[in-house]
């Protein structure tokens, strides 16, 4: 028997929330349905729920089962997702769902990517009600993270169109693993993305995440090359795993030649966790080294991440050197950009979303009462 409510309005206060309807799916021969959200392509026998436990077969169609659900919400600074280009400075409202369509072993927000109790999603919020809160709260964007946006696609799209109208943007925190059907859907109302390139080689993706490496380069090539998304990447460095010189060097040679020398970089260290308890914490050093490479091949902005290192963690001017936006963890600590982006010593542009002044978030982090979106949606009934 399936565990499926029934197909509802979004918002219908029904406490556990309707599922809703999606697109990305095509009926097979054999009966089953094939989900195409991502290249997992679950193929999905009635009441059967896909890998990332959220997009689910009822009837002849695929449903989403978190439409207007939440773990939480936080105001964070726009530097943790990382973006270091994107609105320096500003807030952002952040928050997942949960599930996820890989399987990583290092997972750091297991708690929530691999849940399966949807019990869990206490926190309910209907689009508009989620764009309303943030531009009351002062925050500048808002981002899907803890858990990958790609598998919530329909309650990220629905936000992010939201946002738009009141003039509050989006960014996607995402390991880029979704199909090319799937990607113009997907990016069309985002404003930025931070994606998770989480190693050079089909073994790590194939062992550690249960993936694929090419549709994620497929990905960052459709986002620099076909939209105005703005890009950056993270690049989680695990010890004996995806930290070889030899592998850093292939992939920062790659990024230059494919996305070109002014998408940021952001190599961050491991922690033990979830399934790699046993795996000792990256260096320093291998954060360092591994920024060497990426300026040596061309990247012009690269920073270390989950460490503190104000140097390699500032932004500098490629053409003279001058640093611009200087960091200590998540807080700005100097800015030389003019109010058109550009740097205060020499007058050359600096790649990234600006705006004339920077915010003045700092480290903080704010959780939000779930509360405030339900007295939004009561005020609009």
């Amino acid at each position: 028997m399936s565990d499926l409510t029934d197909i509802g309005r979004p918002g219908n206060g029904s406490g556990r929330g309707p599922v809703v309807p999606t697109e990305h799916w095509r009926m097979l021969d054999d009966g089953r349905v094939q989900c195409e959200m991502c290249p997992r392509y679950c193929r999905l026998n009635e009441g059967a729920r896909g890998l990332c436990f959220v997009r689910a077969r009822q009837g002849d169609a695929i449903v989403l089962t978190t439409y207007g659900r939440s773990s939480g919400f936080c105001i964070d600074p726009i530097e943790k997702k990382p973006l270091n280009h994107f609105l320096p400075g500003t807030p952002v409202l952040s928050f997942g769902t949960a599930g996820c369509n890989l399987a990583c072993n290092f997972c750091q927000n297991h708690d929530i990517s691999k849940s399966r109790e949807m019990d869990r999603l206490q926190a309910e919020a209907q689009p508009e009600a989620i764009a309303e809160t943030a531009l009351r709260l002062g925050c500048r964007s808002i981002a899907f993270t803890y858990n990958d946006p790609v598998i919530f696609h329909e309650y990220a799209r629905d936000i992010s169109i939201a946002c738009r109208a009141v003039g509050v943007r989006t960014v996607a925190v995402t390991a880029g693993y979704l199909t090319e059907r799937a990607r113009p859907d997907f990016f069309r109302h985002i404003d930025a993305a931070n994606v998770d390139l989480k190693a050079f080689s089909e073994r790590f993706y194939r062992d550690v995440t249960k993936s694929r490496l090419q549709p994620v380069l497929d990905t960052l090539v459709y986002l620099v090359r076909e939209t105005a998304v703005w890009v950056e990447i993270t690049n989680l460095l695990i010890p004996g795993e995806n930290d070889g010189e030899a592998e850093v060097d292939a992939m920062t040679s790659w990024v230059v030649e494919n996305l070109g020398p002014d998408v940021p970089m952001h190599f961050s260290a491991f922690h033990p966790d979830y399934r790699m308890l046993d795996t000792p914490r990256t260096p320093f050093e291998t954060l360092a080294q591994a920024r060497r490479i990426a300026r040596r091949n061309g990247v012009r902005h690269a920073y270390t991440g989950n460490v503190h290192d104000i140097g390699r963690q500032s932004s500098y001017c490629h053409h003279c050197g001058a640093r611009a936006i200087g960091r200590d963890w998540y807080e700005l600590s100097d800015w030389a950009l003019t109010a058109d982006g550009c740097c205060a010593a020499c007058g050359t542009r600096m790649a990234g979303v600006f705006e004339p002044r920077p915010g003045d978030w700092g480290r903080k982090r704010r959780p939000v009462d779930p509360a405030v979106f339900r007295g939004l949606e009561g005020n609009r009934n």
